[in-house]
């Protein structure tokens, strides 16, 4: 089997300072890509700045033969994630490749939990990689061709306990990656989104120390690799990696029950289907919102005609 490579293609990577972001950066920049390792260098709850992570990735970069320079700009607002993609656009020319990983944590129970701390959590994962996407996606139209890869969270797939901020963020992700695949084809552009079980910096907050030396960042690199290459011709797609696992989530829907809308529906004719209505033996997926209503409209069609 061919060798992925990147060779003249160009990546962005947030969130690089460490951790996942900082083994997807090495990886692609050691199978030749020129990479912008953008890190604010913050605290996990996103406090304080230091400049030295992003340096230091770069450093191990170009030193080991690669090309890589550093940004130290946020990505929770327009203009600084705009100057993200403008860092390698000024200093590579283009970007073929754009990973959505910079990400802080503030957990406390819903009702312990104050506004700011929501918000910014939210600002961070989700606006963050809105306007990163935003920013990259002009240049990755114009060149006919593009691969962004977001980071979201079992977290958000799943929920978890006092994490309802980043929960939301992370779910909100898939539904922004599911919306950019759609624009995103006709130029060439994937958008894929990848849920990562991972021993890091932050994820050490919340998983046993001994789970945390057994998932190393490394183990999840192989699927962001694919998702970045010219080889990958899936988009739209949520996979899961760690320690060697790779898989694939999705939102399925299933077959549901019909009642015929020219009579009254009850609540009582609900409670009396619902685990027919719950089951998910025959589910299916739809890669898009139109599809789906429309598979719900000829079954409607197809039942009010027998």
């Amino acid at each position: 089997m061919t060798k992925i490579r990147f060779d003249n293609r160009v990546a962005v990577v947030t969130g690089a300072g460490g951790g996942l972001g900082r083994a997807y950066a090495l990886m692609l920049a050691n199978r030749g890509a020129k990479v912008v390792v953008n890190d604010v260098g913050a605290d996990t709850d996103g406090s304080g700045s230091n400049a030295t992570p992003a340096q230091q990735v770069v450093n191990e970069i170009n030193n080991s033969g690669g090309e890589a320079v550093a940004n130290y700009d946020s990505v929770s607002e327009w203009e600084s994630a705009r100057r993200i993609i403008e860092s390698a656009i000024d200093n590579f020319g283009r970007v073929d490749i754009l990973i959505n990983n910079a990400g802080i944590l503030r957990d406390k129970s819903l009702l312990k939990m104050e506004i700011e701390d929501f918000c910014t959590v939210v600002d961070v994962h989700l606006l963050g990689t809105f306007f990163c996407t935003k920013a990259a996606f002009p240049y990755m139209k114009e060149q006919g061709y593009g691969r962004i890869i977001s980071i979201s969270s079992a977290a958000g797939l799943y929920g978890n306990y006092g994490q309802t901020n980043y929960g939301a963020a992370k779910m909100g992700i898939v539904g922004l990656m599911n919306s950019v695949k759609i624009e995103g084809t006709r130029y060439g552009i994937s958008a894929n989104t990848v849920v990562p079980f991972a021993g890091t910096r932050m994820t050490a907050t919340v998983m046993p120390s001994d789970e945390v030396k057994k998932v190393k960042p490394e183990y999840v690199t192989p699927i962001v690799g694919y998702l970045s290459s010219e080889d990958c011709k899936d988009t739209g797609k949520v996979f899961t990696a760690g320690g060697g696992y790779f898989g694939r989530a999705a939102v399925m829907e299933g077959q549901g029950c019909y009642y015929d809308p020219d009579e009254t529906i009850t609540v009582e004719m609900v409670a009396k289907k619902i685990d027919n209505i719950k089951d998910l033996q025959s589910a299916r997926e739809f890669d898009s919102a139109i599809k789906q209503t429309a598979n719900i409209l000829s079954r409607i069609i197809e039942k009010s005609k027998n």
